[in-house]
């Protein structure tokens, strides 16, 4: 099993960070950029919302979540000392904001906390699934 999960940890890795800095049209800006005022990114798409534009930014907000939930159950499975809240956290956070701040420096995206925000929520609900498979599977025992 342990075997698996790596292999589905690599893949989904690969595949986003293929995402991150080549996907969806993605080209290298002409400058560096930044966004470290929180909840700028996220204010923005909820006040341009509009009946016939709803896609985009639900795709944006909700995909910062969603796309991170697998790491949040894969990381602690795969290193035991993740399984602590406060490591996992540290590095989760690192790693992501190295991440967004690869984007900037290579101009193939933008350094967004706003992204660090809701990756590390999608992170944090992956933590707390993988947490409740690890409590209902003691319990099969």
């Amino acid at each position: 099993m342990r075997g698996l999960v790596w292999l589905i940890f690599i893949s989904y890795s690969s595949c986003l960070l293929y995402w991150m800095f080549l996907g969806f049209g993605r080209t290298v800006h002409a400058e560096i950029r930044f966004n470290y005022v929180p909840f700028k990114t996220i204010l923005h798409f909820m006040s341009t919302m509009k009946p016939g534009n709803v896609k985009i930014p639900i795709i944006n907000l909700a995909g910062n979540i969603g796309v991170f939930i697998p790491f949040g159950v894969m990381l602690p499975y795969l290193f035991a000392r993740l399984k602590r809240l406060y490591l996992f956290s540290l590095c989760f956070i690192g790693s992501i904001v190295i991440l967004e701040l690869l984007q900037a420096l290579l101009k193939m995206g933008t350094a967004d906390v706003d992204d660090v925000i809701f990756n590390f929520i999608g992170g944090l609900i992956g933590y707390g699934l993988f947490g409740a498979l690890r409590i209902r599977q003691n319990n099969w025992m």
